[in-house]
């Protein structure tokens, strides 16, 4: 049977109430077509227990992979306090999902866990998307420890900084900081698209003093001293609401050696004692600049990297694209929220149900014998293709 996809999408102050009228919208579109996955992004406000319930109250035993998110998005734009059930339907792929706790904890021995549990191996095929904790976990740990053979997609999600929260879905259950993944195989390929709108600034800067998952110094001052000096303020003020959030808006371009790409490595938040909180770890002795966006400059990313997804599929049939946008885009297009979505739809055509949400960073590996790439700032594209 042909490769079928639906979204649905309900607002609601009830989290149960949201997620099963969002799986009965999608599902009446598929009008009795078998479900191999339920695709579910849902508000930070909810518990992921109520969402879990709503959507298995529709669904069943579907298998499930979702993630909370600041707001959903779907082709009617962004939405807050809703959410979105996106499903793919057909009899010739077929998805594992489960969930793993602690990734925040030990990042390195639940993904080998996941890896082990999935039975992950080079001549595995089909397609790997995985969601983690991009709030406490460590997300470069799939780069080290996922085996070639696969395509790989996803994000490390955030939600909800104030209390730390970052809930995900994985098969049947779900809960806060772990990892969820789902590994679909059959007659399907995923074309991903990858893009963002930073240019860098100002001089080089060198990262002086870095530990773990804090900058601590650039050219031998503290963060906040630095960011200041080049973005102006007082280096008190950014270690307090709204620059210490608003600081995701300037994150580090990290020069790699032997490209002239940079790495973008963008804080969560900046700390109190001046360092900057990261989620991707940052080298001491690393060459950087900080980095400035606009709203022009993402929205040609996102037709870029909708274009680079569709390319990507050849001559696959695109079903569903899944957009995975950074927090920053959000916050920098405040003014016009959801523009983003509406760009991705248009380069589609308005024919591909769309679903997405804003995450902490993204993860993608499109040819399966690539190493994964866990990038910030970044929107991604994944359009899943029936071959």
């Amino acid at each position: 049977m042909t490769l079928s996809a639906a979204v649905g999408q309900y607002r609601s102050l009830d989290g149960h109430e949201a997620a099963e009228k969002a799986a009965h919208q999608a599902l009446e579109q598929l009008a009795g077509v078998p479900l191999c996955l339920g695709v579910v992004i849902f508000s930070q406000a909810y518990e992921v227990e109520e969402v879990l319930s709503g959507v298995t109250a529709v669904l069943g035993n579907t298998p499930l992979l979702g993630f909370c998110t600041p707001a959903e998005l779907s082709q009617t734009g962004q939405m807050t306090r809703s959410v979105v059930v996106a499903l793919l339907g057909g009899t010739e792929v077929h998805a594992r999902a489960d969930w793993w706790e602690n990734f925040a904890e030990d990042s390195g021995e639940v993904t080998r866990l996941m890896v082990d549990t999935l039975r992950l191996h080079e001549q595995t095929g089909g397609a790997l998307l995985v969601f983690t904790d991009g709030l406490r976990g460590d997300s470069t740990t799939l780069n080290q420890q996922l085996p070639r053979g696969f395509q790989v997609a996803g994000a490390a999600t955030g939600g909800d900084f104030y209390r730390g929260r970052s809930f995900q879905i994985g098969g049947g259950v779900g809960g806060n900081g772990g990892i969820a993944a789902a590994l679909l195989e059959g007659r399907v390929l995923l074309g991903i698209g990858s893009a963002h709108g930073w240019e860098p600034i100002g001089t080089l800067l060198e990262v002086t003093h870095s530990r773990g998952m804090w900058v601590r110094t650039l050219d031998n001052k503290p963060a906040s001293e630095k960011y200041a000096e080049v973005l102006g303020y007082e280096a008190r003020d950014w270690l307090f609401p709204p620059l210490n959030r608003l600081v995701r808006l300037y994150p580090l371009g990290v020069e790699r050696h032997g490209s002239e790409e940079l790495d973008i490595r963008t804080p969560i938040r900046m700390e109190a004692d001046g360092s900057l909180r990261m989620n991707i770890s940052v080298t001491d002795g690393a060459s950087s600049y900080l980095m400035v966006g606009s709203a022009e400059a993402c929205q040609r990313a996102a037709q870029q990297a909708t274009q680079q997804a569709l390319e990507a599929l050849g001559g696959a049939r695109p079903v569903l694209a899944l957009v995975l946008v950074d927090v920053a885009w959000q916050m920098l297009m405040d003014s016009d929220p959801g523009r983003e979505i509406a760009v991705v739809d248009a380069v589609l055509g308005g024919k591909v149900p769309v679903a997405g949400g804003y995450v902490l960073g993204q993860i993608d590996r499109q040819s399966s014998d690539e190493a994964v790439r866990v990038r910030n700032q970044h929107i991604q594209v994944v359009i899943f293709g029936e071959v």
